[in-house]
């Protein structure tokens, strides 16, 4: 599913560049829109289960059998078993798809564009843990992500077209949490199945405005508190040497030892905008003066004045008029 994600992630980022690039654009509005993705648990491979084998409320004794070994000496690991030997090991934590829908307003200062949203959302990711006694025997917690409802803002860079961004906001989660054992002599109660709780969440991503569609990629990581779920273990039909019932008759408590519940995700996402139009067009430039008038060609005629070369020169005057001789005297 991942790779199907980054796959579709390429495409997007291919088809939008040269749109998102050659459009100024001003991210002022409010918008609508949603997102799909994948989503996987963060893993925590050192968790295990602590045990309060008397009763006080504090967590972390050791079951021991009536011989005094440890009872849970195979050890733990993170994920649910495959059988109720420890040498055969646990399935890796559920992974799946995360979609949801927002809605929420963005301000463009022009260099940076500040704004928030609300968001409900729902994935597919468990986080499971168990623990292997000697009988053998396995025990797992399991919780599971089934909804969340936040509130995030964003802080972005107004880069034209794009705008890569930070989030981070807080979050309310459902969680439903189980536990299975093979032990079947004990009796086990868990005190709570689906709840809600409070968290954050934090991420980033980068958006695209093609006309009034944004386009993004966006990864959020959601750490959620998940700390109450408790296993009552009593006697049920075991013997007075059961290694639950040796310290305080009234059996011990189980929980994990990690109270937080981590994933992250990575999304497309689409949204339309109610506002963001593209910036004014540049000014047009100023219009092209008209051209230099050209002078007339013109021509000296034999008479010393200057006539268009289009014009004849004027006739030469005539020859003046021989001069007339005096009379002879006789």
């Amino acid at each position: 599913m991942s790779k199907f994600i980054l796959a579709g992630a390429a495409i997007v980022a291919i088809n939008t560049a040269d749109t998102a690039a050659a459009q100024s654009a001003d991210w002022t509005g409010g918008y609508i829109g949603g997102r799909v993705g994948y989503a996987a648990g963060l893993d925590d491979n050192d968790e295990r289960i602590l045990f309060d084998t008397d009763l006080d409320g504090t967590f972390g004794d050791t079951v021991n059998t009536a011989a005094g070994a440890d009872a849970f000496s195979p050890g733990f690991c993170g994920g649910s078993p495959e059988s109720a030997v420890a040498a055969d090991g646990c399935d890796k934590d559920n992974k799946g798809i995360d979609y949801g829908i927002f809605a929420g307003y963005d301000y463009d200062f022009g260099a940076i564009v500040v704004g928030a949203l609300v968001e409900y959302g729902r994935s597919k990711v468990e986080d499971a843990v168990t623990a292997f006694s000697t009988t053998p025997a396995n025990y797992a917690f399991n919780r599971e992500l089934k909804g969340t409802f936040g509130l995030r803002g964003r802080l972005g860079i107004d880069a034209g077209g794009f705008m890569p961004y930070v989030t981070a906001g807080v979050v309310r989660a459902k969680i439903k949490d189980s536990f299975v054992t093979s032990n079947a002599v004990n009796a086990f109660a868990l005190n709570q199945r689906s709840h809600r709780e409070t968290g954050y969440r934090l991420g980033g991503g980068v958006e695209a405005m093609v006309g009034p569609v944004a386009l993004g990629l966006l990864y959020l990581r959601t750490n959620v508190k998940d700390e109450d779920a408790r296993v009552a273990v009593t006697q049920g039909t075991a013997g007075p040497t059961n290694p639950f019932i040796l310290v305080n008759p009234s059996g011990t408590a189980f929980r994990r030892s990690e109270d937080r519940f981590k994933t992250h995700a990575l999304s497309l996402t689409a949204s339309y905008r109610f506002g963001g139009l593209a910036a004014a067009p540049p000014p047009p430039p100023p219009p092209t003066p008209p051209p230099v008038p050209v002078a007339p060609a013109t021509q000296t005629c034999p008479d010393g004045s200057v006539i268009l070369t289009t014009d004849a020169c004027p006739a030469p005057p005539p020859p003046p008029p021989p001069p007339i001789a005096a009379p002879e005297r006789g």
